[in-house]
């Protein structure tokens, strides 16, 4: 129940739901993976039960295609959809310019797969997800298992010559044990400290070979939906250059906060 929420959980929840008012009947939809993604595909199965609300879903994760299918979303494969009218995802981090940092759910290579086979990508946050230079959060870097030392290597002797602040990797684990993505690689984290160049160091990085994808979402996301924990939304639009502020009451709905 939402009087039981934390001022983080609060925030995400209040953006997750002035994100649904994207969502129009019909639509195909790409759904995100975190935290405050999960809020947003119950927030759906809400208005599904609700108001009759009729989307397909193509999912970013075999965690997220689990709750939608559990909230009574109709999930598909993207080839099946082939496009979709919207992706609401969440991100770490956020800049001014709307770029990202996802990945750190270790969902990055779908989700960035999903989000540009999209007309439009919001971004669903909490206010402390924004920065004004990209790179506090490490940079998840999807790479194939085959020969992965290699990669890691090529990747911080890369480093060297980016405008960066730190030139630390580590090997995602899950345990003792490498962590394995949705698609069978495993994820490098750089930490960084501070990207000068998004750009650049996207394109780059994903030069290398034994590289699938990075965590750098470049021009991608159009809007990002901020959350406080007071029920205060604001909604920055990029393309349209506009920022428009909101306030949703918390009311209370076993259904959804069940489990939570």
């Amino acid at each position: 129940m939402t009087n039981n929420l934390s001022p983080i959980d609060k925030a995400k929840f209040v953006a997750a739901k002035r994100a649904t008012d994207f969502v129009e009947d019909g639509m195909r939809v790409g759904l995100g993976t975190g935290s405050t993604a999960a809020w947003l595909v119950r927030c759906l199965g809400d208005l599904i039960e609700k108001e009759g609300l009729r989307i397909t879903g193509v999912p970013t994760s075999s965690r997220t295609a689990d709750l939608a299918r559990e909230v009574g979303i109709k999930v598909v494969s993207l080839d099946e959809a082939k496009w979709l009218d919207i992706t609401i995802d969440g991100a770490d981090e956020y800049d001014g310019n709307l770029n990202l940092i996802k990945g750190g759910g270790g969902a990055l290579l779908q989700e960035k797969i999903v989000a540009t086979a999209s007309d439009q990508m919001v971004v669903i946050a909490d206010i402390s997800k924004q920065v004004d230079t990209l790179g506090a959060f490490p940079l998840p870097v999807e790479v194939v298992p085959f020969g992965w030392q290699t990669t890691k290597a090529l990747v911080e002797e890369t480093l060297v010559g980016l405008d960066v602040l730190g030139q630390t990797t580590t090997l995602r684990l899950n345990g003792d044990t490498p962590y394995i993505t949705d698609e069978g690689n495993y994820i490098v984290d750089l930490h960084l400290k501070r990207i000068g160049n998004p750009r650049q160091m996207s394109l780059v990085i994903n030069q290398i070979p034994g590289v699938v994808e990075n965590g750098l979402f470049i021009d991608i996301c159009d809007a990002v939906v901020i959350g406080f924990g007071d029920g205060k939304v604001e909604v920055r639009d990029i393309n349209a250059g506009t920022i428009e502020e909101d306030h949703l009451d918390f009311i209370d709905d076993e259904n959804m906060f069940s489990d939570l």
